[in-house]
């Protein structure tokens, strides 16, 4: 397919020279495939895997925290490809009125036709549409009823309880232990091995194939998929996977103290989020050790370096020991992550001879080879090694780095391995994936549990279907269904009911931030949850059965509130019903009846910002507002204090109004207010420029 896409654009190229008709269009396609290629390249460089369901999740989660230095030297070159996807633009006006001779060779009409259907047969050979296939089958609505009884919540009190130590490394896949392709690299790690339960060909399923992901596999057995919603959601939504029950739950209802030890930003793909709302006491990252004082020296691009970390996790293991309490102490390490790892003081010495050549990565995993071998040979000669249950795994495959031409002939697979009393050196070659291992590590504890999630233990395979299965099968059908119903763990509960939950709409167990456009499909399951541009969404199409908007009251309403929240929901047939802040408070079924309207649905109008005022002192004040045009459509204008309080509210009526009249809205403050904000609830196809605003103080008014 390379080959046919490198000859297609070939061939683009050479037609868009060949006839100055529509030559702006032809160019205009040809550079936006080339920036979509472009950013297809750096998505891959950083992901492995092209565009992909961790895509689509760190849209929404965000990339702040990410360690973007590490990939400066990609985004240099992709910024170099953008700029050369746009010379098709610049070669139209540089060959204007050129080339006559060489022109008049290509009828107009052929070209024309010739650069379509070649522009068509470019994208379908492009990795942009097979992604964009992988993408739909991965969203596409699944019945998943039918593996519904597979999701297992453990329950019942454990027997025993003992601590357990669950070493997550960075990348650091089984792969490495390979001695004939990496002779001597971890020595310390593959003496471990041997001593230990040691599980092989154990792979990353499709939703976790990332650090967040790995985590959520392997403490929930299940996979990470997008919460239903659009670009950005994630961080309006208040809970992570609200009805998901994972490892962390369980272990805290079973008395246990959870910590979570990591040294990057937790706040980067809402990993702190995930880890408080299920069962993790404690959360130390990057914010915590730089408040410690630590040196900058024991920092990289991603955060804290593994010697001070597992320093740290050794003094957290000793005092939660000495306590007495049960506990799950959980380590994230990070030195090995791609393109090149990172050498932490304790490390600067350390070198790894290969003939491969002189590559930071290896130098960093020898390292962490030593650092992580010795923690845990620290926590075995400790007094309460008796009691601890040591799990060391790498939290995804390797992405792409340094060695990845090497990784690509050799068999990729993760590290799973438990030590701990009573477990002998063994090497289980099961198939499955990190989806497993929370169940796994249960039934270590208690052999009598075999199930977390859509988990399975590995210690006890059998045919019965599975996640895992499903997910090494390679055709994704089977899959489908798993992916589908962790989908919905996003609300979880009673999606059909919607309720004001202190200023956010609660949709099943899931709190979201208004404004919001909720869809249900014909069987009254949750569809789509769209935050990005809601009021335009809601009002450009028809909804197959109901689909109801939330926002402020001032999104609907024409001369009279009716409080501060509103619902409109609107139904296939047009009817449609607008509920009140009272009505939201109690509770909308968005299955009950609607009332029979005529005439188009209202329009939903969206807040836009105007501008501010900082520390406004108590007393009396006018805005004027001079629009540079005035909207069509009757508005709000309102001033709203830094909590949330509207301070002044009036509706315009743009109708009538001299071009040049300014809107003046009266605002009594009652004390300071650290930032008014000031703004317009416009149609949403409408904007407001203005000439000017000014906020001027007015005296009082005279008492007679």
């Amino acid at each position: 397919m390379t080959m046919i896409l490198l000859l297609s654009l070939s061939l683009l190229a050479y037609l868009l020279v060949a006839s100055e008709r529509f030559a702006w269009f032809k160019a205009g396609l040809l550079s936006i495939l080339l920036l979509g290629l472009s950013a297809w390249w750096l998505v891959d460089r950083l992901s492995g895997n092209g565009i992909d369901p961790a895509t689509l999740y760190h849209l929404q989660a965000g990339l702040q925290g990410a360690g973007v230095g590490d990939f400066s030297g990609d985004i240099a070159r992709f910024l170099g490809l953008a700029l050369l996807s746009l010379l098709p633009l610049a070669l139209v006006p540089l060959l204007r009125g050129r080339l006559q001779g060489f022109r008049r060779r290509h009828p107009a009409p052929a070209v024309s036709a010739g650069f379509a259907a070649i522009f068509v047969a470019a994208v379908v050979a492009s990795p942009l549409y097979a992604d964009a296939q992988r993408l739909q089958r991965h969203l596409a609505p699944v019945d998943a009823t039918g593996i519904a009884g597979q999701y297992h919540v453990p329950g019942g009190e454990l027997p025993r309880r003992p601590n357990i130590v669950w070493i997550y490394a960075e990348s650091l896949e089984r792969t490495y232990l390979d001695d004939t392709v990496f002779p001597g690299l971890m020595p310390q790690l593959s003496q471990l091995v041997r001593q230990g339960l040691d599980f092989r060909d154990i792979a990353s399923p499709e939703g976790g194939g990332w650090t967040i992901a790995g985590l959520v596999t392997s403490q929930c057995g299940l996979p990470l998929t997008a919460a239903r919603g659009d670009e950005n959601s994630l961080g309006r939504m208040r809970e992570f996977l609200p009805g998901a029950h994972c490892l962390g739950d369980f272990l805290q209802g079973q008395g246990y103290r959870n910590l979570f030890l990591g040294g990057a930003d937790s706040g980067f793909a809402a990993k702190g989020r995930f880890l408080r709302q299920h069962g993790f006491d404690e959360v130390r990252d990057l914010a915590h050790y730089r408040k410690a004082g630590i040196a900058p020296a024991h920092f990289s691009n991603w955060g804290l370096h593994d010697d001070v970390l597992l320093e740290d996790a050794f003094d957290t293991f000793l005092r939660l020991s000495a306590a007495g309490t049960p506990f799950m102490l959980n380590a994230l390490t990070m030195d090995t992550h791609h393109p090149a790892g990172h050498l932490p003081v304790a490390c600067r010495d350390v070198r790894y001879e290969s003939a491969l050549g002189d590559i930071g990565l290896l130098h960093a995993i020898k390292c962490s080879d030593m650092l992580i071998s010795r923690l845990v040979e620290r926590i075995r000669a400790s007094p309460y090694a008796d009691d601890t249950l040591i799990v060391l795994a790498s939290d995804h495959l390797a992405m792409p780095n340094d060695l990845g031409d090497v990784l690509a002939g050799m068999r990729r697979e993760n590290l799973l391995l438990f030590l701990g009393p009573g477990i002998e050196g063994q090497q289980m070659a099961v198939p499955g994936t990190t989806l497993d291992s929370g169940a796994t590590l249960l039934s270590l504890i208690d052999p009598a549990r075999d199930a977390l999630g859509f988990g399975r233990s590995l210690l006890a395979p059998g045919a019965a279907p599975s996640a895992s299965l499903a997910a090494l099968d390679g055709s994704g059908t089977d899959y489908a269904p798993y992916l589908a119903y962790a989908r919905e763990l996003w609300t979880g509960g009673d999606a059909r009911t919607l309720r004001i939950d202190d200023g956010q709409i609660r949709i099943g167990l899931q709190h979201v931030q208004p404004p919001v456009m909720i869809e249900y499909d014909e069987d009254w399951a949750l569809e789509a949850i769209t935050m990005e541009d809601a009021p335009r969404q809601f009002g450009i199409d028809d909804p197959a059965n109901v689909r109801a908007y939330v926002d402020r009251c001032t999104a609907f309403d024409g001369d009279a509130l009716s409080g501060e929240w509103c619902a409109l929901l609107v139904d296939a047939q047009n009817n449609r019903k607008l509920f009140a802040d009272a009505a939201l408070q109690r509770g909308v079924r968005v299955d009950a009846p609607l009332e029979a309207a005529s005439g188009p649905r209202p329009r939903p109008r969206r807040a836009i910002w105007l501008g501010h005022e900082t520390e406004v002192v108590a007393g009396q004040y006018q805005l004027r507002v001079r629009p540079r045009e005035w909207p069509t459509h009757p508005f709000w204008l309102e001033a709203v204090a830094s909590d949330g309080r509207v301070v002044a509210r009036e509706w315009i009526q743009p109708k009538g109004r001299r071009p040049t009249e300014p809107i003046r809205l009266q605002i009594g403050v009652d004390d300071t207010i650290d930032d008014l904000e000031f703004r317009a609830w416009l149609d949403w196809a409408e904007y407001m420029e203005l000439d000017s605003l000014a906020m001027v103080r007015t005296a009082p008014r005279s008492r007679s």
